[in-house]
């Protein structure tokens, strides 16, 4: 089978991203993946999860994960400030349906249209850095930034194990 060219590529993800930022670094995920953005707050913890999830929240009735992408990078915890928001996002489990999941990150910065002109596939890292999860790099503003597949970030494991922990009860 032949690999997509990047032209190809490149046009296939085109479209409306939305941008945020970890640490110092800038990442942007599709606009159609977001459900929405809410501010931080109280983040039930779960035992027995990987650090990097945090727990779960209620949104207006449901229960929703709480992914810490900080942590998920593997870079190191920060205080909370005030600009710390949870975007929620739509992800495929691994029987392929789909299911929210909230992301803190540190702030969120705009919605973008980008162009194919605008983004480049990821670059060759080597073979001991996977970046599987990178769907692309995006010129923005004169900043480069991450085009992520949330469905990898996240992983069908994940999703499938806080599937079967039980709900928190108070």
């Amino acid at each position: 089978m032949q690999e997509p060219t990047t032209a190809v590529l490149s046009q296939s993800l085109a479209g409306k991203y939305l941008t945020f930022i970890i640490g110092r670094e800038s990442y942007a995920i599709p606009v159609l993946k977001v459900r929405e953005i809410i501010r931080l707050t109280n983040i039930t913890t779960v035992p027995q999860m990987p650090d990097y999830i945090r727990g779960v929240i209620n949104l207006r009735g449901k229960i929703i994960p709480v992914m810490d992408l900080r942590l998920r990078f593997g870079f190191a915890a920060a205080a909370s400030a005030e600009q710390n928001c949870i975007v929620v996002v739509q992800v495929k489990n691994p029987a392929g349906q789909a299911t929210a999941m909230g992301l803190v990150v540190d702030a969120v910065e705009e919605v973008a249209q980008l162009a194919t002109a605008d983004i480049e596939e990821t670059p060759d890292f080597g073979a001991q850095v996977d970046t599987e999860y990178i769907l692309g790099m995006a010129k923005i503003k004169g900043a480069v930034k991450a085009l992520l597949d949330i469905d990898k970030v996240i992983g069908g494991e994940t999703v499938a194990r806080l599937a079967a922990t039980p709900a928190p009860t108070r």
